[in-house]
C-alpha cells in the first residue's frame, strides 16, 4: 500500500464547512446507536451549518417522512438547530448493487446542492458491514459519485475491520483506491477519537519532565490493558469470524500503542502524526515461527463462572456461537520494540471478554531503585504513569511515600487527573469527534492505509498459528483475569499483570 501526500490543509475547528452526509446503512444500528445521537449533539452545539443535509441510504423502504420519523425518535432533542437538521433530511431506497440506487441517489444529491447550497460538497459514511465497503465503492465511481460536480470534496468514510487478513485488506484498499484517492479515505477507529486517547499527545509532548524518562533506561516494561466484563452478548455471530485478535488487537491495541510509543513528529501536521505511528509499527519485531508465537502469544476463551446467585455462560453458550467452537475471547502479546528508544523493553497487550472489571489502560512501569537498608520493603508496586481510557477517563502518577508514623514504612501513593473534571462542557464523545473530524477533512485520528496493512502483518502469523493449531483453546472461568497461560507469559519474566486480581 503506497505512501501518500500530505493533504491540504483541514478547515477550522469551530463549524463544519456545507455539505450532504450521506449514510449508506441508515437503518442499521450503528447508525440508530452511534450516528444519529452524534450527529444530534454536534446540531445542539451549532456547530452545523443550515447547509448540511442528512442523506439515508439503505435497504429499508422508508419515505423522506418515514427517515425524518426515525431520525426524531433517535435524536430525540428539541433544539431548533437538531429539528432543522431532521426536516431537511433525504432517503433512498435500494439494493446497494443495484445501479439505480445510485443513479437516484446522485439527482438527489444535485437538488440538494440547488436547493441548500451544499456546494457539490459529499461525505459517504459507511455504516454497513465491511463486505460491502468495496462494492459501494464501486458503484460510487460507476456513477460519477467520486467527484464533486462543482469541484467541491468527496470523502469516503469506513468502519473497522479493515479486511480479516493482509491479504484481504489489500484486496479492499484495491476495490477503493481504483475510485477514490488515498486522502479521500478516513478509516474509523473510534478508540483514537477518545479524549483520554488523544492526550496521549499531550502527556507525551506538552511536558518536559516526561521526555528525559520516556526509554529504555528508565522504563522496565509496558502494558496496554482492554478488558470488558460483558460477554460477547448478541455479538456472537461476527465473533464466530472475528476473535479477539481482529476485534481488538489489530486495531485498538496497535493504534494506542503506537501513539504512546512514537518518536516526536516533526510537526502537528496530521501526515507527521500518522508517519511516527507507522515507523513504531514497523519497529514491533515480527512473529518469525511456531515456537516464537507459542512463547509470545496466549490465547484463551471464557467457559462458564459466576456465582451461584448470579451464573455467567460460556461462551460456547452464547447464541449464534458454535457449540464447539475454538474462537478466542482473550488474547495476551509479548510484543518487542526494535528501535533506539525501546530496546528491551517488553511491551505487554492483553484484552478479553468476561474479565473481572471493564477497564482500559496504558501503564509505563518504571525501574524499581536499589533496594538500600533505608528501605526494608521489597514487596512495593513498581513507580508508573497510568492512562486510563475506560471507564474513568484520567492520567496518575504511582509513586513510593512514607506513611504516616514514627517506622519508616513506605507506600504506594499517587497524583490522580481525572479528565471530566476538567472537560468543557462541549466535551465531545467519539463519533461526534469522528464525524466532525471527517467533516472538516480533519484525518489525524484516522488510519492510513499503510497502518492497516502493517498491523495485519504483526498479528497475520498468530491467527494463522492459532488456526492450525491442534491444542485445544485454553479456558478461563468468566469473572476471571484469562487463563492461567496469561500468567505465565509474563511471570517468566519476573513481572506481573496489573489489574490480576493478586
Amino acid at each position: 500500500m503506497p505512501e501518500v501526500q500530505p493533504p491540504p490543509t483541514a478547515a477550522g475547528p469551530d463549524r463544519t464547512p456545507p455539505c450532504a452526509l450521506v449514510i449508506f446503512g441508515a437503518s442499521g444500528d450503528l447508525t440508530e446507536r452511534k450516528l444519529l445521537p452524534a450527529l444530534a449533539q454536534l446540531a445542539a452545539e451549532e456547530v452545523l451549518p443550515r447547509e448540511l443535509v442528512l442523506v439515508g441510504v439503505a435497504r429499508t423502504q422508508l419515505s423522506d417522512d418515514d427517515f425524518r420519523a426515525r431520525c426524531r425518535k433517535t435524536m430525540s432533542s428539541s433544539a431548533p438547530s437538531v429539528e432543522r437538521l431532521i426536516a431537511g433530511a433525504r432517503y433512498v431506497a435500494g439494493a446497494y448493487d443495484d445501479p439505480a440506487t445510485f443513479t437516484a441517489l446522485d439527482e438527489l444529491l444535485r437538488q440538494i446542492d440547488e436547493t441548500y447550497g451544499t456546494a457539490g460538497n459529499r461525505v459517504y459514511y459507511l455504516a454497513t458491514p465491511q463486505h460491502l465497503f468495496g462494492p459501494i465503492a464501486v458503484r460510487l465511481g460507476a456513477a460519477g459519485l467520486d467527484k464533486s460536480p462543482t469541484g467541491g470534496f468527496v470523502r469516503l468514510v469506513i468502519e473497522k475491520p479493515f479486511g480479516w487478513d493482509e491479504e484481504s485488506a489489500r484486496r479492499l484498499y484495491g476495490d477503493i483506491s481504483s475510485v477514490f484517492a488515498e486522502e479521500q479515505v478516513f478509516r474509523i477507529d473510534h478508540y483514537l477519537a477518545k479524549e483520554t486517547v488523544q492526550n496521549l499527545l499531550a502527556v507525551r509532548f506538552a511536558n518536559a519532565i516526561f521526555e528525559p524518562i520516556w526509554n529504555r533506561t528508565w522504563v522496565d516494561n509496558v502494558q496496554i490493558t482492554v478488558a470488558e466484563s460483558i460477554g460477547v452478548e448478541n455479538r456472537g455471530g461476527f465473533y464466530e469470524t472475528a476473535g479477539a485478535m481482529r476485534d481488538i488487537v489489530q486495531n485498538h491495541v496497535l493504534q494506542v500503542l503506537s501513539l504512546f510509543l512514537m518518536e516526536p513528529p516533526t510537526s502537528f501536521h496530521p501526515e507527521a502524526i500518522r508517519d511516527e505511528k507507522l515507523k513504531l509499527l514497523r519497529a514491533i519485531r515480527p512473529f518469525k515461527d511456531e515456537e516464537d508465537v507459542a512463547r509470545r502469544a496466549v490465547r484463551g476463551q471464557y467457559a462458564r463462572g459466576g456465582t451461584r446467585e448470579q451464573p455467567l455462560p460460556g461462551y460456547r453458550e452464547e447464541p449464534g456461537v458454535d457449540p464447539v467452537s475454538s474462537v478466542e475471547t482473550f488474547v495476551a502479546l509479548r510484543l518487542h520494540i526494535d528501535n533506539w528508544r525501546w530496546a528491551g523493553v517488553p511491551v505487554y497487550v492483553r484484552t478479553g471478554k468476561r474479565l473481572p472489571q471493564r477497564i482500559t489502560e496504558v501503564a509505563i512501569e518504571f525501574q524499581r531503585p536499589p533496594q538500600l537498608p533505608l528501605f526494608p520493603s521489597t514487596d512495593l508496586e513498581p513507580d508508573a504513569l497510568l492512562l486510563q481510557v475506560a471507564p474513568s477517563e484520567g492520567l496518575s502518577i504511582r509513586f513510593g511515600a512514607k506513611t504516616p508514623g514514627r517506622s519508616f514504612a513506605i507506600r504506594k501513593a499517587s497524583m490522580d487527573f481525572a479528565y471530566r473534571e476538567g472537560a468543557a462542557p462541549d466535551h465531545a464523545e467519539a463519533y461526534e469527534r469522528v464525524i466532525f473530524d471527517a467533516l472538516v477533512g480533519d484525518p489525524t485520528l484516522f488510519i492510513r492505509a499503510d497502518e492497516v496493512g502493517r498491523s495485519w502483518r504483526i498479528v497475520d502469523p498468530v491467527i494463522a498459528h492459532w488456526a492450525r493449531s491442534a491444542e485445544p483453546i485454553p479456558l478461563y472461568q468468566a469473572g476471571t483475569w484469562g487463563p492461567r497461560e496469561a500468567k505465565e507469559l509474563i511471570s517468566v519474566d519476573w513481572r506481573r499483570w496489573r489489574h490480576s486480581g493478586r
